[in-house]
């Protein structure tokens, strides 16, 4: 992507404005204190946020309910031009959100670069949305009598955004929520408070959306309770484990609230007998990118016994030709995990399954945050790199003999979210993806896709059923209205 402005992570958005402070009727102290935020990469100190207490979160959710009445009034239209104005404004600081983004993160320049054309399609897409009929007329049960049913925002969003996408995932939401007439708290992740929260409360401040619309709230589990617990809250959006997840639904169960849960993934690649391997076997970024941090990667490459060997030779190629450091030097492929708790999780499903049988065929060994792209093959079903989201650059191999034990080991998995199957017969690859227990499958390419007119979710523990993109996000994030008239007054 090229940038319009030159404008860095040291001049933009300027930290005076928001340094210690939550965005909440305008930029204000938060009664919670504040937070340090540490690069990854370095252990630098970034910034220092504000963290919102049950007090903050409360005021939020009043004033989000007052503001989104009249919001609601404003024509679609209007709402539209203020998500194309964020657009204008994502681009200008393309540069500085790319700093972020990769400080915060630990992606590469790449990594900050998708997000921000995701985020601007996700834009895009929900602004369409503002001409899409949000009705429809019934035929009355009266002679003369006029019925129709049309769609009204549900009031307040609470969107509780996860650390591994924050500029996306939070514009996944935010957009076609905001287009639809409603209003949002937002509660970004400790980790990424800048890329998933400061800067997207600057965006939509410079775009013109009313004051009290939108309300970054930082903090840690007790802020994102305070949100799914506010009275004005009439949906949670949640990203995140499927641990996390369950507790919200809970939650927001006591308020009889909607929920959208988007969990994790055990997501597998599938070779049939008359794949192309080396295509296949080229999705390997599918595991490897970003460090294996996205509930859509690879997370098991089930592959045809009399293919193994190669394929498993055209990973490790692809594995070992990956460069490691720090995601803002030149060169670098991969930067490190999150943080110490999770790399420490990767090491112990890897050491833990090795210790079981399976064989380390590239990679295995972290280094502090940084661990390689690493590949296994034996890989057997009581192991926990089969069952275990493993969240981490890690390819466990699972040899098959026939498809209908390829399907037996992928659909193995209290997750479903999506799945790849690779095969040169078009209509066998079809027929074999129609029976995976996914939300999403895709054929002869990877797993981690992403679009936004498309229907993201997962079936099982990789969510609730629910969907967010193109028009599934008409019924997220409204209701019905039923209305009928007499024949006469």
């Amino acid at each position: 992507m090229t940038a319009t402005t030159a404008t860095s992570a040291e001049t933009w958005p300027d930290a005076a404005e928001w340094t210690g402070k939550i965005y909440s009727g305008g930029w204000r102290q938060a009664e919670g204190g504040t937070q340090p935020v540490y690069e990854p990469a370095t252990g630098a100190r970034l910034a220092e946020v504000g963290v919102a207490s049950p007090g903050d979160v409360a005021r939020a959710g009043a004033l989000a309910a007052r503001a989104q009445r009249d919001w609601a009034a404003v024509s679609p239209a209007e709402r539209a031009e203020v998500l194309l104005r964020a657009a204008r404004e994502l681009r200008e600081h393309s540069d500085a959100i790319r700093e972020w983004i990769v400080r915060e993160s630990a992606g590469v320049p790449a990594k900050g670069d998708y997000e921000i054309a995701a985020g601007l399609s996700q834009l895009a897409q929900a602004a369409g949305m503002a001409s899409l009929p949000l009705g429809e007329i019934l035929s009355p049960s009266l002679p003369g009598q006029s019925s129709y049913a049309w769609r009204v925002p549900l009031g307040v969003v609470g969107v509780i955004n996860p650390w591994n996408a924050p500029l996306l995932f939070a514009m996944r939401v935010l957009a076609p929520a905001l287009v639809l007439g409603n209003a949002v708290l937002l509660k970004p992740d400790p980790r990424t408070p800048v890329s998933g929260g400061v800067v997207v409360a600057r965006l939509f401040e410079d775009a013109g959306l009313p004051e009290g619309l939108l309300h970054v709230l930082p903090g840690g589990p007790g802020t994102g309770e305070a949100v799914v617990a506010d009275p004005h809250v009439a949906m949670v959006s949640f990203t995140g484990s499927a641990r996390a997840g369950r507790a919200v639904a809970r939650a927001a169960g006591d308020g009889l609230k909607r929920v959208a849960l988007e969990l994790g993934g055990k997501n597998s690649i599938v070779v049939l007998d008359d794949a192309d391997v080396a295509a296949a076997a080229a999705g390997a970024m599918s595991t490897f990118g970003y460090q294996g941090q996205a509930c859509v990667a690879a997370g098991r490459h089930l592959v045809h016994a009399d293919l193994v060997e190669p394929y498993t030779e055209a990973l490790i190629g692809h594995a070992q030709a990956l460069r490691l450091g720090d995601p803002r030097d030149d060169g670098v492929d991969l930067g490190p995990v999150i943080d110490e708790r999770q790399a420490a999780r990767i090491e112990r499903i890897v050491d833990e399954s090795v210790a079981a049988g399976a064989r380390v065929r590239a990679g295995g060994r972290r280094d502090g945050l940084f661990y390689p792209p690493t590949v296994l093959d034996r890989v057997a079903r009581a192991m926990p790199a089969f069952g275990e989201e493993i969240f981490g650059p890690v390819a466990p191999i699972i040899a098959f003999r026939t498809d209908a034990e390829a399907l037996d080991i992928a659909n193995d998995t209290a997750y479903g979210l999506a799945a790849a199957v690779h095969s040169r017969s078009l209509p066998r690859a079809t027929a074999f993806a129609g029976q995976v227990r996914t939300g999403m499958v895709h054929i002869n390419d990877v797993t981690a896709k992403d679009a936004a007119n498309a229907p993201f979710g997962g079936m099982g523990a990789s969510g609730n059923g629910s969907r967010i993109g193109g028009t599934a996000n008409l019924e997220q994030f409204t209701q019905w209205r039923w209305t009928t008239l007499p024949g006469t007054v």
